[in-house]
């Protein structure tokens, strides 16, 4: 059984793994800058000289007769002696607290440390190497002391694995776009014990994966009474976790100036029980299995609160379109599909638009794969504005859709949406539809943002605004350019728009982009209605704050459900969407909307969760669509 707060408990193998469940009880705090800090130190386990001594974190300042090179985060190590006295003096300066005065620079580098347990001591682990010791014992990246100091922490590291990682992380610091190497995983609490086994035999298989286990946990937990109510559903629910297929390869391809490059791809297409897989493409740099299986397994569930017989898939590349040209581009496309074409058509497999690919990577994408199909139109692939598509409202479909559910929210509540302050994140596809639809709404859309920063306009975005932002956008140019045109708003580098005073939030950026701390901005500036318009956009210590502020969260899997059905509807060549007038189609979006909604809320009620709690939505959305999975699995035996 998994218990919050306490180490997972597993065999050593996983014990080695490291991964820790709350991060900010294992990870070095992290303190404000300027702010003096003592740390006591304890041994390493490749010197034999120093003793069983734990690590200690204390309060009392350090005396001012040390000197001043001495000042800085190091471990303190010196050989035994059979002098009494050296003894003794070994043994004091081993205890000397150790005082350092956190610098901008440096702050960044203990991240990539972290402290856990090891045979009854506490130690202090190296994030990339998962080994202590004293080769660990100084800053690997520039002390604060003498220049020695520094020579000698880099010499350490000359033949160790983290020589080159050193290298490496001293460019994240400075560049804030490559990953951070340890990613916690954390671990909540569940009642039941069966529900507790499913997350933990998830947890023991991919471990690394972190999204995913992150996905998995946040259903599992509205499923324990689902499971406890049928336990026939156990074993349905672990074959639903594995996914059914999962492609990765490589994709070669050239640059402009003849240089050859190599990324990497996936496919995974998680359930096929109830149709053909639907799911995005999505081209970004931090692009790995693990996202690709939370968003395959998002967009299954997804698609089982839809109206249509539809599985799911996810994928993408750490491929960055940005800074490429239109060649470049194309020639990627071209080599991605050369290897995933053997696993699309109409009856299997069929993507759509995700982050970083919109209609330009769709058009080379099915161009290569008709190509190499054997030049027939074997089905459509999902995107707008491209003659072979269809139509062009899908995309509209999942940000008005994401409104209208606001506008059925506000409605249960006897409120309406016009006047209220709405905080949007992001300024793609969806982010823009939500900004235009909230603007006929009669709402006061105030912020937007992109991976740099947030655009604040206190007096609200209108229609000739909006076309600004548009155009900013159209012309791939930074948010900061709109305060040429109106200098009364303000951009905020580093920052995200949930602090701003605001009436509901529309985070449709990525995944994990509120933490907790944004959370907190949220209750206190107000909001209390969250519409996903990302997948995943919480994390769960932030879902915690939030249904504690009585912060209603209207999941991504029902609010988005518009777009997953006009997609289909695009496909079906019984109804030409071409030639419904916009009055049409916002009626057929409102009523599948609201469908989703009310079997959200029922089957919320059937297991529960009241009406007016803020986790109804979430728990009745995973029920629903498990249930739909469940019984098409159920009925085709044991696939």
């Amino acid at each position: 059984m998994l218990i919050s707060g306490r180490p997972l408990m597993m065999n050593s193998a996983m014990d080695e793994m490291n991964l820790l469940h709350h991060p900010p009880a294992h990870h070095l705090v992290m303190r404000d800058i300027g702010e003096e800090i003592d740390l006591e130190i304890g041994p390493g386990e490749d010197d034999p000289s120093f003793t069983s001594t734990p690590l200690v974190v204390s309060q009392e300042p350090t005396s001012s007769e040390e000197p001043e090179e001495q000042k800085a985060l190091l471990l303190v190590s010196h050989t035994p002696s059979e002098d009494q006295d050296l003894t003794k003096l070994q043994q004091m300066k081993r205890k000397k607290k150790v005082v350092k005065k956190w610098r901008e620079e440096w702050a960044e580098t203990y991240k990539w440390a972290y402290v856990d347990m090891n045979e009854g001591t506490m130690r202090i682990f190296c994030s990339v190497c998962r080994e202590y010791g004293r080769k660990h014992r100084r800053n690997p990246y520039g002390n604060e002391g003498s220049r020695n100091m520094q020579m000698s922490a880099l010499e350490e590291h000359n033949n160790s694995l983290l020589h080159k990682e050193a290298l490496r992380l001293q460019m994240a610091s400075k560049d804030k776009s490559l990953p951070i190497v340890d990613r916690p995983i954390y671990i909540k609490s569940l009642m039941s014990k069966t529900a507790g086994s499913i997350v933990e035999a998830v947890f023991r298989r991919d471990p690394h994966d972190v999204e995913f286990i992150q996905s998995v946990q946040e259903v599992v937990h509205s499923l324990e009474p689902v499971l406890v109510k049928n336990s026939q559903y156990v074993h349905i629910l672990e074959r639903l976790l594995e996914p059914e297929r999962m492609i990765v390869f490589r994709v070669p391809w050239v640059d402009d100036k003849g240089e050859p490059h190599v990324n990497r791809g996936f496919r995974v297409q998680f359930s096929q029980a109830l149709g053909p897989c639907r799911g995005g493409l999505r081209f970004h740099p931090r692009m790995n299995l693990s996202i690709a299986k939370f968003l395959g397994f998002e967009q299954t569930l997804k698609n089982a609160l839809s109206p249509y017989k539809l599985g799911g898939a996810g994928g993408g590349s750490d491929f960055d379109p940005k800074g490429k040209s239109d060649n470049e581009i194309m020639r990627f496309c071209q080599s991605f599909m050369d290897e995933l074409y053997r696993y699309l058509g109409p009856d299997q497999d069929l993507p759509a638009e995700d982050m970083g690919v919109g209609p330009r990577e769709m058009g080379y994408l099915f161009g290569q794969y008709r190509r190499l199909a054997g030049g027939h139109f074997q089905g459509n692939f999902i995107g707008p504005k491209i003659f072979w598509s269809g139509s062009s409202l899908r995309t509209e479909a999942t940000g008005y859709g994401l409104v209208f559910f606001a506008r059925l929210l506000l409605a249960e509540m006897n409120k309406e949406l016009k006047g209220l302050r709405c905080a949007v994140s992001g300024s793609g596809k969806i982010a823009m539809h939500v900004i235009e639809k909230l603007l006929s709404c009669g709402a006061i859309p105030i912020t937007v943002s992109d991976t740099k920063g947030y655009l604040l306009d206190e007096d609200g975005f209108d229609y000739v605004k909006f076309s600004v932002l548009r155009d900013i956008k159209a012309q791939q140019r930074s948010l900061r350019d709109y305060l040429k045109s109106y200098t009364r708003a303000r951009y905020f580098e580093d920052a995200k728009p949930w602090n701003e005073r605001c009436d509901i939030a529309f985070p449709c950026a990525s995944q994990n982009e509120i933490e907790q701390t944004d959370a907190l901005g949220l209750v206190n500036s107000g909001c209390r209605i969250l519409i996903e318009g990302s997948n995943m956009p919480c994390r769960p210590q932030a879902i915690d704050i939030l249904r504690k502020g009585k912060v209603l969260i209207a999941p991504a899997k029902s609010a988005g459900a518009g777009g997953v059905a006009v997609g289909e509807l695009e496909l079906n060549h019984e109804y030409n969407l071409m030639h419904w007038s916009a009055e049409d189609f916002e009626s057929k979006l409102q009523e599948m909307i609201k469908q989703t909604y009310e079997k959200s809320i029922k089957e919320a009620n059937s297991y529960g969760f009241p009406k007016d709690s803020p986790e109804a939505l979430v728990h009745g959305g995973n029920i629903s669509a498990f249930l739909n999975l469940a019984q098409a699995m159920s009925d085709q035996g044991c696939v």
